[in-house]
């Protein structure tokens, strides 16, 4: 039935899984027991799925054997790893709270997040590309140098007792990650047992710092349900089994990497396979047709880096059946390259955010090929959509408005900030994402900016997204981003970066007469720049506020001018 006004609810006759990770995780290494669970290439690691198990249960029994005790929380500073998803499943048997830390965080920020949670220890990597982990972590916490293992009192993070390093030499004041097996013998294996029981699945388990544009990030506080259902039904979307092999080139420590991936595939018995630390699209090729990976998962950036890999033809990617394109807007040319290049005939489109899981829609495996380069689908089971306009009313079907969701997925609100979970999520329980978004009359959303995104030229609203798509068909154009900056006649004005694909080049002019007659004047560039990237987070989202700054610096552009 045509929807009649911008609500969806995501009716299923499958119901959610009423149990924790932990208990959920034991049945899957029963059930799965002999099939490869993780493979780690950098590290030549090769798991089944009872050996898996039997390696967190083994990390959970010395968590509690270090003296931790359920609520408290533990923070990871690493990139991807077996330690990784061993901290991952081994917090949640033990009832810990997973506080993850950007792997790019450098000292003040891995201070904030510290002890804005109050974490009682950190697992972390020695190193990783130019960050010095634990050159950090001394001069934050000089104190280690003469602390007993477990029992760290430093000034500047009050709250930490035991540091945990991932490194195989000795360290000060840590405790080596591969030594931990001896602290949980057969009293702690018992307590780990009898604690399975009084675990709730409400209970908090993961706190993500949302890596907000301005002021000090946020930490959404996730539940067990939270992430097992959104992490099952993102593999129900998939249509994932015990025979698909899932390439994760995403970072672990955001919801892409250990929801939509991790957890995807512990809830269907395919296994994990980890292509390098951090992402090389060189690794992915490789790994993808070494492991024979039938789901490969990115970023819209990640993608493109496979694609244009100067030795992207001789690799065999034909076991490709599946995967994610998620983390910002698919273009819709880029989408069309990895499914005829790629063979990812089923690959999805999911849309979501931290705060919810992340996912609330998701693109099916079946949907027409112009709903999959469009859309981001319908809405996931079991959670609500509404799109609102500024008065909060629900708009008609093609309207955009932001998009506002609820459900099992909103997560529990962000840790001791009361202020800013009720800014979130109101009265009536719908968490406003900031998305501007559509439903058409049969569900399918569309997202066509942020709110803070938009751009209102001389009275028009201009959405970035439609100008960004139609540039992608420039035969010459790789990747291209809209913004808006001031202007003292329109209030603003468009600017685009544009990355030329290899060896091409191009004018100014050159862009502009590509767009007229084919967009509506107000929407063609005023400003082009070409450059070789943009500014970006660690997870591949492109970081429009910085690209403004810098194009107003440049142009000698001052926000004081505009109208």
């Amino acid at each position: 039935m045509a929807l009649s006004q911008s609500y969806v609810h995501g009716a299923s006759a499958t119901p959610l899984i009423g149990e924790t990770i932990g208990a959920h995780f034991d049945r899957a290494c029963a059930r799965w027991a002999e099939r490869e669970a993780l493979v780690v290439r950098h590290q030549g690691i090769r798991w089944s799925y009872r050996e898996l198990g039997a390696r967190v249960d083994e990390l959970a029994a010395a968590l509690i054997g270090l003296g931790l005790t359920p609520n408290e929380r533990v923070g990871i500073w690493s990139p991807n790893n077996a330690e990784w998803v061993l901290t991952q499943f081994a917090t949640a048997k033990a009832g810990l709270v997973l506080v993850n830390i950007n792997p790019a965080y450098r000292m003040a920020e891995v201070e904030y997040a510290l002890n804005k949670v109050g974490c009682v220890a950190l697992i972390t990597a020695d190193r990783f590309k130019s960050s010095d982990y634990l050159g950090m972590l001394r001069e934050l916490a000089p104190e280690l140098a003469a602390a007993t293992s477990g029992a760290l009192a430093a000034r500047r993070l009050p709250s930490l007792r035991t540091v945990v390093h991932l490194g195989a030499q000795d360290e000060a004041g840590m405790v080596p990650f591969a030594a931990l097996g001896a602290h949980g013998g057969e009293a702690e294996r018992a307590r780990l047992a009898a604690l399975a029981s009084n675990l709730q699945f409400d209970d908090a388990i993961n706190i993500q710092f949302t890596s907000g544009t301005t002021g000090y990030p946020k930490g959404a506080t996730l539940t067990h349900h939270n992430l097992l259902n959104n992490g099952y039904f993102v593999g129900q979307e998939m249509r994932l089994t015990e025979r698909d092999r899932v390439c994760i080139p995403v970072p672990l420590y955001h919801c892409f990497g250990m929801v939509l991936g991790n957890i995807a595939c512990v809830t269907h018995g395919a296994a994990m396979v980890y292509p390098a630390e951090g992402f090389d699209p060189l690794a992915v090729l490789e790994t993808v047709e070494a492991e024979r990976c039938t789901a490969l998962y990115g970023v819209p950036t990640m993608f493109i880096a496979e694609l244009d890999h100067p030795e992207f033809a001789r690799f065999d990617l034909g076991s490709l059946r599946t995967g994610i394109m998620a983390g910002s807007p698919c273009p819709i040319e880029v989408m069309k390259r990895v499914v005829a290049d790629m063979h990812m005939s089923e690959v999805t489109i999911c849309y979501g955010m931290t705060e919810t899981s992340p996912v609330s829609f998701q693109t099916a495996v079946d949907d027409s090929y112009e709903r999959r380069v469009s859309t981001v689908g319908r809405i996931h089971p079991h959670v609500e959509v509404k799109i609102v306009d500024g008065e909060g009313r629900i708009v008609e079907p093609g309207t955009p408005g932001e998009l506002c969701t609820r459900g099992y997925s909103v997560m529990r609100g962000y840790w001791g900030d009361a202020e800013k979970t009720a800014e979130a999520i109101d009265a009536g329980g719908w968490m406003h994402t900031g998305d501007l978004a559509t439903l058409d009359a049969e569900g399918y959303c569309n997202i066509v900016g942020r709110l803070k995104d938009m751009v209102i030229r001389g009275g028009e609203n201009v959405y970035p997204r439609e100008i960004e798509e139609f540039l992608y068909r420039h035969p010459k154009v790789a990747d291209v981003h809209i913004i808006g900056v001031p202007d003292p006649k329109f209030g603003e004005e468009l600017c685009a970066w544009i990355k030329l694909r290899p060896g091409e080049r191009a004018t100014e002019g050159e862009i502009r007469d590509f767009c007229r007659g084919q967009i509506a004047h107000y929407k063609i560039p005023r400003y082009v720049r070409f450059v070789e990237g943009f500014p970006m987070t660690v997870t591949g989202k492109v970081q429009k506020y910085l690209m403004r700054q810098q194009t107003m610096a440049d142009l000698g552009l001052n926000e004081r001018k505009t109208a």
